[in-house]
């Protein structure tokens, strides 16, 4: 049986305990809540109750998971991620705009302490399989633009799917992509930030919920990739 915890008990913490409660070979056995909880317990839909935890030290300590689902923010992760991998607990990460520094440091921590672990930085399917298709097109044009859009209550920017298509495709490439820099900008940050020679550009609008669109340009064409 797999020991499941989540860190952050918003919608998606709650979401994530109550499916793998309904998994045979997982169960769900704490809650990390890094910015405190008005209520010490957290109960799921079936009505089973949860115990919730302020640090990383005390969720390993009590619950003692095998695995847990991070969906809190960026500025936690590093924390969370020196306190697993010292207590040698394995982390999927869905949180968004985890920096590379934060990667590289998981990635030696896990290969220290013999474990493993998952960055997702979209867990929709969609999404991930736009992703894959923008590392093949990547090979074939040498400019290429994100434009993201997403709810006005979404704090970062330009979003974590964003930024880690624009390494992926950088890393099919192999090298930067031919980023158009204009002579004049009119005003600053109007064509957007870039990484890699990839173009980004974030719009935060009510009525939105998540979109990114790839724009991949060549000669007389361009291929545009698009998940909702």
């Amino acid at each position: 049986m797999i020991r499941v915890a989540v860190c952050g008990s918003g919608r998606m913490g709650s979401l994530i305990l109550d499916t793998v409660e309904e998994q045979e070979d997982m169960q769900p056995v704490g809650v990390l809540e890094p910015l405190g909880a008005s209520d010490p317990e957290h109960r799921l839909t079936s009505g089973t109750v949860l115990g919730i935890h302020a640090t990383p030290e005390d969720l390993f300590a009590v619950a003692k998971p095998d695995v847990v689902v991070d969906f809190t923010n960026a500025a936690f992760t590093p924390t969370l991620v020196e306190a697993a991998t010292r207590a040698g607990v394995r982390l999927v990460v869905g949180t968004s705009g985890v920096s590379d520094a934060t990667i590289e440091a998981w990635r030696k921590g896990c290969a220290d302490a013999g474990i493993g672990g998952v960055y997702g930085a979209n867990f929709a399917i969609g999404a991930v399989l736009l992703m894959y298709m923008t590392t093949i097109a990547a090979r074939f044009f040498d400019s290429a633009e994100i434009i993201e859009l997403h709810h006005d209550r979404k704090v970062d920017s330009p979003s974590g799917t964003a930024l880690s298509t624009a390494r992926l495709m950088r890393e099919a490439r192999g090298r930067d992509f031919e980023s158009n820099t204009p002579d004049l900008e009119h005003l600053e940050g109007a064509r957007g930030a870039g990484t890699g020679g990839v173009t980004i550009h974030s719009v935060r609008l009510p009525g939105f919920v998540a979109s990114q669109e790839v724009i991949f340009g060549g000669q007389g064409q361009t291929l545009t990739l698009r998940h909702d």
